[in-house]
């Protein structure tokens, strides 16, 4: 089995300016730099013979190239202990969720159970633990509300497996990348 996602990801320049927010803040577990990356969708466990039809229906999605913003932070739930630090991408763009939908539909053809719910754009920069000091995440967040990474733009999409790693952060693995439209 295949732990499947579909997700977008940032040029080296956006990476390395997400990465250079991870500072020393207690039970913050930083995603490393490489492992960055906006998720469409998660797919989940996959058995080999259904990757290959999620192939041939991410190749008909057909949306413009266009430019996303990467800007503010924020934290999962906003409710509640805190389990997730992200950085968003403002407004977004209409075809990023143009392509959301078009990725969902394709999936849905192909695993009609699929989850489809709620879209929050973002890139996750850590997870957090209980230990994570309320003080500490309210000030960095104070501290980079007004995070800006330069905007970049999208012209392909990716489908990905997570490869559990023991006591690491899993690594990923392009199973194939998907051209937008031209």
């Amino acid at each position: 089995m295949l732990r499947l996602f579909v997700a977008l990801t940032p040029p080296p320049i956006v990476r390395a300016e997400l990465a250079a927010l991870a500072r020393p803040l207690a039970g913050v577990r930083w995603t490393p730099p490489e492992n960055l990356h906006l998720t469409l969708r998660f797919i989940g466990a996959t058995p080999p013979e259904i990757v290959e039809r999620y192939r041939t229906v991410l190749e008909r999605v057909q949306v413009e190239p266009f430019i996303l913003p990467v800007g503010n932070v924020g934290v999962f739930p906003t409710r509640g202990s805190a389990k997730v630090l992200w950085a968003g991408v403002g407004p977004g763009h209409t075809r990023l969720y143009q392509l959301r939908k078009q990725v969902d539909e394709a999936l849905l053809s192909v695993q009609p159970s699929l989850d489809v719910g709620h879209f929050h754009p973002h890139f996750t920069l850590g997870r957090l633990d209980s230990s994570t000091g309320a003080k500490s995440l309210a000030q960095f967040l104070a501290q980079h509300a007004k995070f800006e990474a330069p905007p970049f733009r999208v012209s392909s999409f990716h489908l990905l497996a997570s490869e559990p790693a023991a006591g690491q952060s899993p690594a990923y693995r392009v199973i194939q990348s998907f051209a937008l439209a031209r």
